[in-house]
């Protein structure tokens, strides 16, 4: 007896023992061939309907997006309209934000697909209407480490998630790159998303680069995921780096930038291991590229940066600058492309990121962060949401969550805008309480909160310009005049949520 029939006969003596069927090698071969062909077509492949109809969505629930692809985003509207199409009606859309992008929301919030939504900001034709008392109930704004908070409670429940991912295998493996020659978009950490991932009842992934198993690395697992639908575009890539996250060539951001920089070497703060990061706004960004030289000259190097990742934080940490990039959202293609190929550069989720019920979240390590505003008051309180027309034109991002958990929160906005105060008696919406707010650089001065008395003194021995902040609001005046009231109903068409769970303040509708 050879050695190949001896094997097959102790295989078949074991299995009697064992109950089980007599099988043989070729049986083996076959069942492998079995398990990769289920790779191929694996069961949560579908179409967008078939994968909407399969989750269980009922009119009435709450459906979420992110928004990673800025500007550039298919997914909202691509879904949203086929729900409309199969007839869903009184759905709550939960979005981490939404941009000028989303206008087509109006129609179905006007035709009753849309009852309800819950974002960090709104942009464009859809916050004008919305402003302007389109909604029967009012939108819910939480920052973005109060989103991950709500959803992890349980307080903002999803019935399902519809997460667009750069690539996707057909288990579920997804994440916002690709490295196959068929990829379509980039859009870098799917931070804002992971959440909406782990907690949701159901997770639809779209992606537009569906590849072999398995997609490594990914950030999301299979193990989160229900359905996965291949699509012709789940966004542009190149619309990401635009509007508020700009890299701007404006002479008066750029000064605020250098002002903010100053601030940032002199506060005491400024020391080697020492972390950063920048919100949106184009002074607040360019502020990193300004202490680049300072960082040399000092031999200083910053342990790690925050929040969303640019080129210029990139390039830093390239030159050795800052050790570790830590990424909820990737604010252009180079930092996404970083986040591919650097192991230094980490995902995290918006819970480790912002949230005030995560004891690890990274917030609580923040030494320095770099905030714009459309509005600072005499009380040092921020309104980034609503314009000085009325309008919501912005977003609560992750600036509370910041401004709150770090040890130095810098304000950068200009004196005016045009000719509007951004200096004021009053903020028009309350978005980050004066308390976590330390410092306001504005181009003609630089006003400290009064109990960081210390902060001042340092700035003020480098020969930086620190005053009063109602000297401020009184320059603003003496160039403009005092602005009207604006003409506000009695609709209430926002409630603007504190990381804690209670209302900060509310947005009423305007008649202008």
């Amino acid at each position: 007896m050879n050695a190949t029939l001896d094997r097959k006969d102790l295989i078949a003596a074991e299995a009697q023992k064992m109950g089980k069927a007599v099988f043989d090698e070729n049986n083996l071969t076959k069942d492998a061939t079995v398990k990769r062909e289920a790779q191929k077509t694996s069961p949560k492949l579908a179409t967008l309907e078939e994968a909407i109809r399969r989750s269980g969505l009922q009119d009435g629930m709450t459906i979420s997006f992110h928004h990673h692809f800025r500007g550039g985003d298919r997914v909202v509207n691509l879904v949203v309209d086929k729900l409309a199409e199969m007839g869903f009606k009184n759905l709550s859309l939960a979005a981490s934000s939404l941009q000028d992008v989303h206008a087509p929301l109006i129609e179905h919030i006007k035709s009753g697909v849309i009852t309800s939504i819950s974002t960090s900001g709104l942009r464009g034709k859809l916050a004008d209407e919305i402003s302007r008392g389109l909604m029967d109930v009012p939108v819910v704004f939480r920052s973005h480490g109060g989103r991950g908070s709500a959803i992890a409670s349980g307080e903002l429940h999803i019935d399902v998630a519809f997460i667009g991912a750069s690539s996707s295998d057909p288990l579920g493996n997804a994440c916002g790159f690709s490295r196959s020659e068929n990829a379509k978009s980039i859009c870098g950490s799917l931070g804002y998303a992971l959440p909406d991932a782990q907690y949701a009842d159901k997770v639809v992934i779209l992606t537009d680069d569906l590849v072999p198993y398995p997609n490594t690395p990914n950030a999301i697992s299979e193990r989160n995921v229900d359905f996965v639908v291949e699509v012709e575009s789940v966004g542009d890539s190149s619309k990401i780096a635009s509007g508020a996250i700009r890299d701007t060539k404006n002479p008066r951001d750029i000064l605020l930038a250098q002002q903010a920089a100053k601030v940032i070497v002199n506060s005491g703060y400024f020391n080697d291991g020492f972390s950063i990061q920048t919100g949106s706004g184009g002074a607040s960004l360019a502020a990193v590229k300004y202490i680049r030289q300072s960082m040399i000259d000092k031999g200083i190097k910053a342990s790690f940066a925050l929040g969303g990742i640019t080129a210029h934080m990139v390039k830093l940490h390239e030159e050795g600058l800052i050790d570790r990039l830590i990424d909820v959202q990737s604010f252009d293609r180079v930092a996404a492309e970083s986040l591919m190929n650097d192991p230094k550069h980490k995902e995290v989720s918006a819970n480790e990121y912002a949230s005030a019920d995560e004891p690890g979240s990274a917030t609580h390590y923040l030494d320095i962060v770099i905030l714009s505003a459309l509005e600072v008051d005499t009380d040092f309180n921020v309104n980034v949401l609503v314009g000085s027309d009325g309008i919501i034109r912005g977003a609560i991002g992750g600036h509370p969550d910041t401004a709150a958990d770090s040890a130095l929160s810098i304000i950068v906005c200009p004196l005016l805008r045009g000719r509007i105060p951004c200096v004021v008696d009053k903020v028009t919406t309350l978005i980050t309480p004066g308390k976590s707010v330390d410092v306001v650089v504005t181009e003609y001065g630089i006003a400290v909160n009064p109990a960081r008395p210390e902060v001042a003194e340092r700035l003020k021995k480098a020969g930086l310009k620190v005053v009063d902040i109602e000297w401020l609001k009184e320059r603003a005046h003496k160039v403009i005049g005092q602005p009207a009231a604006l003409p506000f109903g009695d609709k209430v068409v926002g409630v603007v949520m504190n990381r804690d769970g209670s209302v900060m303040d509310v947005i009423k509708n305007i008649n202008a």
